[in-house]
């Protein structure tokens, strides 16, 4: 009677793909079907039977005992599927025997299937509180252009019933929607007006696509009035504005564009500045840099930043004349939101709080206001601030160093500067030489505007006349190298030769009588531009590097006390080759 059950109950479960297992009242197992050995991956069928279903090899079968017991899903994660088994028993009908039977079902489509229903519904569920709470009016409509969604902020722009609209033709109930063409042409639609009623909006319309083809289409109304975009239009200009100022101070003041050798020269007071430059550079202290119009003070700053400690750090400009006093107490110290009238809410961060950690160039100190002074000297002497508006005081780490053309001392005998400030920043004090005073270095300045400006106006001048450099060396430079760059300029976009010649100067220039006080300042006399130019024929291009070439040798010689083998590495030539051009230049 058992073997025909069994045999009957394997027949029917084989066709149906059911696995299944006998057990003996004992635990003895009594049959395995092939069905369950391929669901569990175990091999022959035969391998378990007489076998007790509690010892380690029928650990899996225990499982699926007790999955059973407490009706429970077994997942097997060697064979990655899920099984669903059940209990059949007593085996036989009149329950003495004690044996019990387990028919095994695989259901991993079922659950994945199960699984994936409860994720859509779910993404379903997020999908519609996401559009019903939205701002913005949102629709969708299938390929025949029926509603199948609106939700509640669109349903009260058109003051209707939602539930009215489903399954209405969206033209019956949106005016002038164009929904149902962009769902024929597949052609998504951005930035749109639409009339709706007596209201103007923007509204973008966009198609569905399932496998290349167009299922539905959305409409999305983004502002339900003009205003509201123009409100958030001025808000995002005002933001785009403010940050291109940002960036554009950011740009200016914290970059340094000149080291030392962008200072262009090789007279005596250049390469004495030069050696200041680097002297000043080692240290951290406060340094004055006086100076007429045009001379480079602020070249000479951005040289010593550039060398210091503090080069990787920012280097932040000001020029105290340009600013007025009311402003230049927030543009330096910075201020809170609502400090004043007109002041950016979320406040502001001063030019001291950007240069922490670098340097701080105060240009045109000598014309700072006596009240302002005050301020400058409490930051200088306790490194700490306060921004407008606030009582939090901040430490900063900056480095200050202030430039000024005007006479500090006898701006402190007339009460327009405050003597311990001056002393304050008179702790290292740099005078850069005007032009008159440094004529050694005409030659070297005409040379480089020269290539400077063949860049910018694509010109090959390659010569001045003679009388042009006399020219140069007879004019008293008011303004300094800033004007003979302004001079050398004009004469470029005069020139339509290779030669720059007297008649592309300026007037003014050529009515100055001739200057017998100024005078070289003291270089070798063989390296006076007179003596080089004077008789000479035209100066060409060549001639003026090589002078620009035995210039830098003596440049370098200077700095490293004579060591020729020193000079050579810093030239980047070697000795041989430095030896040879010391003899070309007559500088054994």
């Amino acid at each position: 009677m058992r073997q025909a059950l069994i045999k009957l109950l394997d027949n029917v479960c084989e066709k149906m793909n059911i696995g299944l297992i006998l057990v003996a009242a004992d635990g003895a197992i009594l049959f395995l079907n092939q069905a369950l050995s391929a669901m569990l991956s175990m091999g022959p069928k035969a391998s378990l039977n007489g076998q007790s279903i509690e010892s380690p090899e029928c650990a899996v079968l225990l499982q699926l005992v007790q999955a059973a017991r407490h009706r429970t899903l077994y997942v097997n994660g060697e064979a990655k599927n899920i099984l669903r088994s059940e209990f059949v028993f007593p085996l036989l009908g009149d329950g003495e025997t004690g044996d019990y039977a387990l028919v095994v079902q695989d259901v991993t489509e079922q659950e994945e299937l199960r699984q994936g229903l409860h994720e859509t519904a779910l993404y379903r569920s997020i999908l519609e509180q996401i559009l019903e709470n939205a701002y913005e009016g949102v629709v969708v409509t299938d390929a025949d252009g029926k509603i199948m969604m609106l939700n509640n902020a669109y349903a009260n722009y058109l003051e209707i019933n939602r539930q009215d609209a489903i399954g209405q033709h969206v033209t019956k109930v949106i005016d002038n929607t164009r929904v149902h063409t962009v769902v024929e042409t597949g052609i998504p639609e951005f930035g749109k007006l639409q009339k709706i009623g007596s209201h103007k909006a923007v509204v973008t319309r966009l198609p569905i696509r399932f496998q290349d083809k167009v299922i539905a289409g959305v409409g999305i109304v983004h502002y339900r009035e003009l205003k509201d975009m123009k409100e958030l239009l001025d808000k995002l200009s005002s933001l785009e504005n403010e940050l291109a100022q940002i960036k554009e101070e950011y740009g200016k003041s914290r970059v340094t564009r000149y080291s030392i050798q962008n200072i262009i020269g090789c007279s005596r007071p250049i390469l004495a500045l030069k050696e200041q430059i680097r002297k000043a550079a080692a240290s951290t202290s406060t340094v004055l840099i006086l100076g007429e119009n045009g001379t480079g003070k602020e070249l000479v700053a951005q040289a010593i930043h550039s060398l210091s400690a503090r080069s990787a750090k920012p280097f932040v400009r000001i020029n105290c004349a340009a600013i007025p006093e009311e402003i230049l107490e927030s543009e330096l110290f910075g201020y809170v939101g609502g400090a004043f009238t007109g002041s950016n809410r979320a406040g502001k961060q001063g030019k001291i709080e950007m240069a922490d950690g670098g340097t701080l160039f105060l240009d045109e100190i000598g014309d700072m206001s006596f009240h302002m002074q005050a301020k400058l000297l409490r930051f200088l002497q306790e490194k700490e601030i306060e921004r407008l508006g606030e009582n939090k005081v901040r430490t900063v780490d900056v480095r200050v160093l202030a430039a000024t053309n005007q006479n500090l001392p006898e701006r402190i005998k007339k009460n327009q500067f405050r003597e311990d400030l001056y002393y304050r920043l008179q702790v290292v004090q740099l005078d850069v030489p005007p032009l008159r005073k440094r004529l050694d270095d005409i030659d070297v300045l005409v040379q480089y505007f020269m290539e400077k400006f063949n860049r910018v106006f694509g010109k090959k001048v390659k010569q001045i006349q003679p009388a042009v450099l006399e020219f140069f060396r007879q004019y008293p430079w008011p303004g300094n190298v800033r004007q003979l760059e302004n001079v050398m300029e004009r004469a470029f976009n005069m020139v339509e030769t290779e030669e720059i010649q007297v008649e592309h100067l300026p007037a003014y220039l050529l009515e100055v009588p001739p200057q017998p006080e100024i005078a070289s300042s003291g270089a070798r006399e063989d390296l006076m531009p007179g003596r080089l130019h004077r008789n000479a024929g035209d100066v060409s291009l060549s001639d003026a590097k090589e002078l620009l070439e035995r210039r830098k040798i003596e440049e370098i010689l200077l700095n490293t006390h004579g060591n020729k083998t020193q000079a050579a590495r810093l030239l980047g030539i070697t000795r041989m080759t430095l030896y040879q051009k010391l003899k070309k230049y007559g500088l054994e």
